[in-house]
């Protein structure tokens, strides 16, 4: 390896916050990276990291060199980007996060087809619903699904996402349809996670409405709620690329047909002034491409 290399790895134990997270992420022995971590401090004369038991910091140089190491490592992509796009194929490893539902429904037959046009490409999935840190995990892109208002990431719309407020009718039979939005509190409420704790809507006016949600049961995966709202435990607010053949089935209908619900979107993001390789803009692209009309989970 040559200095380059070794600054890829300085930054590396930077962002993953440790050797050993460091030697995963690269699939590089523990030993390897602290042998080359010592022979870029070696050759610079100077420490950049300080070693305790628990952890890594940054001396003053450390922190000096990592800035100009980013800068130097992103102009390096950005040149073998523009070589890159005068044809060639796509290589390497492309590290990615999809959420759990999502990913396994809708985004499993794309990256099959992605990966059958890129023999050569290495493809790391990590399905997963929680809010990953792309830099410190070594991340290339990551797919979120929200309303998207971090200004610290980049990101591009791969499909829009509608949402409703779902009940099955045997609830509905059992506890009255909704009529009004003051309605709701009065029935049983299925929450996503530990941190939603208010449905948001529009109703036929145009006003704002917010509900406060004090439901029995919580989870942290739409299927599952899907699954509990069909079994009469309540309403739920899903997306419909959750719910689509639920509804279509007639298992589950949606409540106050009326009122708006804000939409949502997936996003493939990426961290901010960082150069974003081939690899992932072909990637982001053919997604695009691929759901541009093929909204089929809406499509009933």
């Amino acid at each position: 390896m040559g200095q380059l290399e070794n600054i890829q790895i300085f930054i590396r134990i930077v962002e993953a916050g440790g050797i050993g997270k460091a030697a995963e992420q690269m699939d590089l022995a523990k030993s390897a990276v602290s042998r080359r971590l010592a022979e870029l401090e070696s050759k610079l004369g100077t420490q950049l990291l300080q070693r305790t038991t628990r952890r890594l910091n940054l001396t003053e140089a450390g922190r000096l060199y990592y800035e100009r190491a980013i800068k130097v490592l992103d102009a390096v992509d950005e040149m073998n980007g523009l070589s890159e796009m005068e044809g060639g194929e796509i290589e390497g490893v492309l590290r990615v996060s999809v959420p759990m539902s999502f990913g396994l429904s809708h985004l499993s037959s794309a990256l099959e087809a992605f990966a059958c046009l890129h023999p050569k490409l290495h493809l790391q999935i990590d399905f997963s619903d929680r809010q990953v840190d792309m830099i410190a995990e070594g991340l290339d892109l990551a797919f979120r699904i929200s309303q998207l208002q971090n200004s610290s990431i980049q990101a591009r719309k791969i499909v829009p996402i509608q949402v409703a407020l779902l009940a099955s009718p045997e609830y509905l039979k059992q506890y009255g349809v909704p009529k009004h939005h003051d309605d709701l509190q009065n029935h049983l409420q299925l929450r996503y996670g530990g941190y939603e704790d208010h449905w948001h809507l529009v109703d036929p006016e145009g006003g704002k409405v917010s509900i406060h949600l004090s439901g029995q049961m919580s989870a942290n995966n739409g299927d599952f709620l899907c699954q509990m709202a069909i079994n009469g435990h309540g309403l739920v607010m899903l997306p419909t690329f959750i719910a689509w053949q639920a509804l279509q089935s007639g298992a589950l209908v949606k409540v106050l047909p009326d009122y708006q619900i804000p939409s949502i979107a997936a996003y493939a993001i990426y961290p901010q002034n960082r150069f974003l390789p081939k690899k992932s803009r072909v990637l982001i692209d053919f997604l695009v491409d691929h759901f541009k009309d093929n909204i089929y989970w809406d499509k009933h």
